[in-house]
């Protein structure tokens, strides 16, 4: 499983507010992440490419390979209206050109979420718009991920039927933490979505730090080997927004092998929030394997 980072994690160096010049273009962002973050590869949206020629895209891909930190995601947060029929073509076009910009930056893959209501008239016009999507993706050799967002996309059964129905072996789901943790039962939200993804974010908010001294007790049993165990163990951050372990045990669970993107929204600051998130993923994946 790589880890990797959403580059909306450090929106805070390249949109600073007030009147601050941006600590870092967007062409330094694959090696800061690489260097200062430890981490191998980016997830990036559309929101940070605006006006962005494809020789500008190109550009970003090859500081992305030098670095080496590719960019294996480009998501479109604007939800698609794909079953509305004076929408359709638009939304088409958009998905076709969010699907070129990602053949230029070197992605494996592109992502959206849809906008359409629970009902059969909008599930058939959906299906249809995403099979003409689909032609086109093949011919690039993109995979394109859909997102739940509310309505006919919302339950994990709705959303897994819609892929069968669409068919074909590239279009797939983008799972994420912040969906599984609003679901009644968030682990099975994550095995019903994961073995369809290739990519499943992991957003993370807030976390608090775990006392050494926590680990300690009068009556702590075990050697000087557990006690050690422990006490590493406390010293990873605990994100307090959600458990992580039961989601995190989910994917293993269903084997999957693909990229787990940060995406850090917390109150801290970016770089440091990302840090932390590493830190708790990489613990709790090794607290699974023990």
């Amino acid at each position: 499983m790589l880890i990797t980072c959403s580059v909306s994690s450090l929106a805070d160096l390249l949109k600073p507010r007030g009147r601050a010049k941006p600590k870092l273009d967007l062409d330094d962002i694959p090696q800061y992440i690489r260097q200062e973050l430890g981490l191998h590869g980016l997830n990036l949206s559309t929101e940070f490419l605006a006006g962005a020629s494809r020789q500008r895209l190109e550009k970003f891909r090859d500081r992305a390979d030098k670095a080496g930190c590719a960019c294996l995601l480009l998501h479109e947060p604007t939800l698609q209206p794909l079953a509305d029929p004076k929408k359709t073509d638009a939304a088409i076009d958009r998905i076709r050109r969010v699907l070129q910009a990602a053949h230029a930056l070197g992605c494996n893959a592109a992502s959206f979420s849809i906008q359409a209501k629970a009902t059969e008239t909008d599930r058939e016009n959906t299906i249809d718009a995403m099979r003409e999507v689909m032609e086109y993706a093949e011919k690039l050799e993109l995979n394109l991920l859909i997102k739940p967002s509310k309505g006919l996309t919302h339950q994990p059964d709705d959303l897994t039927e819609l892929i069968k129905k669409i068919g074909g072996f590239r279009v797939g789901t983008l799972p994420d933490f912040d969906s599984a943790a609003a679901a009644e039962d968030p682990a099975l939200y994550l095995r019903r979505l994961t073995p369809y993804a290739s990519v499943v974010v992991a957003t993370l908010h807030e976390f608090e730090e775990s006392d050494p001294s926590d680990a300690l007790s009068d009556d702590t049993p075990g050697s000087l080997e557990d006690l050690a165990d422990m006490l590493m163990d406390a010293d990873a951050p605990v994100h307090s927004t959600f458990d992580i372990i039961p989601m995190l045990k989910s994917i293993k669970a269903v084997g999957f092998e693909g990229t787990l993107a940060i995406e850090y929204q917390g109150s801290e600051d970016g770089t440091l929030g990302v840090l932390k998130s590493r830190d708790a993923i990489e613990a709790g994946l090794e607290s699974l394997v023990e």
